[in-house]
């Protein structure tokens, strides 16, 4: 398993009339902690796409428990339960700075090839990051 935290602060324009968090926020929040996972193994997505991988998304499921409200600062726990292979989900927790839970969620990423568009599976050098921070959980 692999698992990172991310901070996000909730702003005043990712709120709607009663200052609590759009429902359409949580997506770009799971974004983000992709983007910061990835660096945290020790590359980003523009480098990934440099080798020829594109990773477009394939499935998204969000399950809101409770809401966020302006200026929180809220976590991101993304997590990988299993090892990539054509495809790799993320699964996500989201908590405010008391700690409770505010969302759930998962997405599915595929990799393909950057000139073909074609599937591919995991190349052997994301794989390699993956693995170097894997912990049997």
């Amino acid at each position: 398993m692999l698992s990172y935290d991310c901070q996000i602060r909730v702003w005043y324009k990712h709120t709607d009339q009663m200052a609590i968090c759009h429902h359409s926020n949580y997506i770009c929040y799971y974004e983000a902690a992709r983007s910061e996972l990835l660096r945290w193994l020790g590359m980003s997505f523009a480098e990934v796409e440099k080798r020829g991988i594109m990773m477009p998304i394939l499935e998204v499921q969000s399950k809101y428990h409770r809401p966020a409200y302006y200026d929180e600062l809220l976590t991101v726990r993304i997590m990988l339960k299993e090892l990539p292979t054509a495809r790799i989900n993320f699964f996500y927790e989201i908590y405010n700075e008391k700690g409770d839970l505010l969302n759930t969620g998962m997405t599915q990423l595929g990799f393909i090839h950057s000139d073909t568009r074609r599937p591919c599976r995991v190349p052997d050098w994301f794989l390699q990051l993956v693995t170097d921070k894997w912990t049997e959980e």
